[in-house]
């Protein structure tokens, strides 16, 4: 038995998008062990799923405060512990997905063979015994492109890349029974909207996500605003703008999230894990890119991508509109609305 590690430690959006190796690696090595070794943020996304075999969560945020404190003693004994049971699997193949040095050393201490570098950063490749660097793509990048390569580096079957996300049985209720409370009926129709990410210049207008939910309310389509724990005060403020949506940011589990997702007959968002979600569950998607263009091509019919190639795009860390973020003021409420309401027709 072909004995596999993945390595994609974060973020929320990466580890959506590298999640397509796992039916890849399936359909390659039907009766492989794969385990995927991830930060305890994004393990959620992973718990549920029966085609992985196990989800191993390096505590890296107890490892660094056991550092501050300088409880050194107590760190190297988890150190040890944790490698001893890596290495303990006796892995074939590790796949430093990340290709960050953090990432590499795990897959290094795994004790694997073989070990594929994707990309390689930071020198990270140096400690891989194959180093995967994707060629540019000739036309729209697809969602998930470097990890698309890798599986096919590894010679996974034509078509068996495709993004996996499992939906749990327990995160499922609890996501119908916060949006019952909340006034969503079962069996409604609501829009998710996923309007917060880590960097302002990804961030489309709040006053145009107050329209936006007014037009989606007045076409019967109840606007949920959804997000992490740190969004509540941006929430707050689209929320006073628009009466009739229902804010349920910072109100769910990552993996009850994904479940409200799953359920919505549409999601309209920005560059961000949520969004890509929608995407990854086969959700009527509109997503909104600016200073950040991850993927043109979403590799479905039911997703959208927005994006204006200006000439200082895409800018990524690095705006020079002093703050106006043009890309991203380019969408304005009645297209976006007009591109949703497509994905909603019937198709034919």
């Amino acid at each position: 038995m072909k004995r596999i590690l993945i390595v994609r430690l974060s973020a929320i959006g990466d580890v959506v998008m590298a999640s397509g190796l796992i039916p890849a690696l399936r359909a390659l090595h039907p009766d492989a062990r794969i385990a995927w070794l991830v930060e305890p943020a994004a393990a959620p996304l992973l718990v549920h799923n029966p085609r992985l075999d196990e989800v191993i969560v390096w505590p890296r945020a107890e490892w660094q405060q056991l550092w501050r404190a300088r409880h050194y003693a107590e760190l190297w004994r988890r150190f040890r512990d944790f490698r001893r049971a890596l290495r303990a699997q006796r892995f074939d193949l590790a796949l430093d997905t990340q290709g960050l040095l953090k990432s590499a050393l795990w897959s290094w201490l795994s004790g694997a063979p073989r070990r594929l570098s994707l990309i390689g950063r930071e020198q990270s490749h140096h400690l891989a015994t194959e180093r995967v660097v994707p060629p540019p793509e000739a036309g729209p990048r697809p969602i998930g492109a470097e990890y698309r390569h890798l599986a096919r580096h590894l010679g996974a079957p034509d078509g068996s890349f495709r993004l996996d996300l499992a939906v749990g049985t327990a995160p499922r209720a609890a996501a119908r029974a916060r949006l019952a409370a909340a006034g969503v009926a079962a069996g409604g129709r609501y829009v998710a909207l996923c309007p917060f990410t880590t960097r302002p210049q990804k961030h489309w207008f709040e006053d145009r996500w107050q329209a936006l939910a007014r037009r989606c309310r007045d076409a019967g389509l109840v606007p949920v605003l959804l997000g992490g724990p740190a969004d509540r005060a941006a929430a707050g403020r689209i929320a006073a703008g628009a009466p009739g949506l229902v804010d349920l940011v910072g109100g769910l589990k990552l993996d009850e999230t994904v479940a409200a997702i799953e359920s919505a007959a549409l999601l309209i968002g920005v560059d961000t894990g949520l969004t890509h979600m929608g995407t990854a569950l086969e959700v009527p998607t509109v997503a909104l890119f600016g200073s950040t263009c991850p993927y043109r091509d979403p590799r479905t019919p039911r997703s959208v991508v927005l994006y204006e190639q200006l000439d200082c795009s895409p800018c990524q860390r690095h705006p020079t509109c002093d703050g106006r973020y043009d890309c991203m003021r380019a969408f304005e409420v009645d297209r976006v609305f007009a591109e949703a309401s497509r994905l909603l027709e019937p198709v034919a």
